[in-house]
């Protein structure tokens, strides 16, 4: 009786783990799938009237991260290299103390980009919440999204779903730990589901505000 109950709950075990499984692989393989085609090296990509920076932490005396300046870094060469006219840097401002947008500015400043043409969004506390801004705020509709490899398929798929077109460029720019990496995927793995979800189900609103076109047209008309 006893070795039937334990067969029983161990099979149960192991339905529950491939289930799980399939439920958290799945979405992950679909949207690297879809970023695939889209994804570029730096020197291949198109040109856009904009590049997206998504935010990626800061120490604790305000400055980027290394992950968070390749990001910047690689931005900044978009622009040099003529593929992009202006860049957004969006990032976490909800706490006085900790204000990735300002950093990612000062950061691309002294990388030799014009303060005029770089503008922050100070609301891009998820990839979710930059993706939908991007275009209701923004006036986004074609963009070169700038992340590391792990995170491009989420931000890639999650803008395209939002009707802005992106394309993705990869920012990974030097050797980063194996386990920074391996933690890295492993959050974006239940993310992804996450992401899925609000794309197509629950599509929630993120923080918005006024309208604020980084190309702005005379014609032109939104409403807030």
């Amino acid at each position: 009786m006893l070795k039937k109950l334990f067969k029983m709950i161990w099979d149960l075990f192991w339905y529950v783990t491939i289930a799980a499984l399939l439920i958290l692989g799945i979405p992950r393989l679909v949207t690297m799938l879809y970023a695939a085609p889209r994804t570029y090296a730096l020197d291949d990509a198109p040109t856009a009237p904009a590049a997206v920076v998504f935010g990626a932490g800061l120490y604790r005396d305000g400055t980027p991260t290394p992950v968070l300046r390749d990001r910047v870094a690689t931005a900044a060469q978009l622009y040099f290299a003529g593929k992009v006219e202006k860049i957004l840097m969006s990032g976490d401002n909800r706490f006085v103390d900790y204000n990735e947008p300002a950093a990612m500015f000062n950061y691309a400043v002294e990388l030799g980009v014009p303060a005029e043409d770089i503008v922050l969004d100070y609301a891009g506390r998820r990839t979710y919440d930059t993706c939908y801004r991007a275009g209701a705020i923004f006036g986004l509709d074609d963009v070169i999204l700038v992340t590391q490899k792990f995170h491009l398929p989420r931000a890639v798929f999650l803008c395209n779903q939002m009707g802005t077109h992106a394309v993705g460029v990869d920012a990974d720019r030097r050797y980063y730990l194996r386990r920074s990496r391996l933690i890295w995927n492993i959050r974006e793995t239940p993310a992804t589901l996450v992401a899925l979800v609000e794309a197509w189900v629950t599509k929630p609103l993120p923080v918005l505000g006024n309208f604020e076109p980084i190309f702005p047209s005379d014609d032109t008309v939104r409403s807030e």
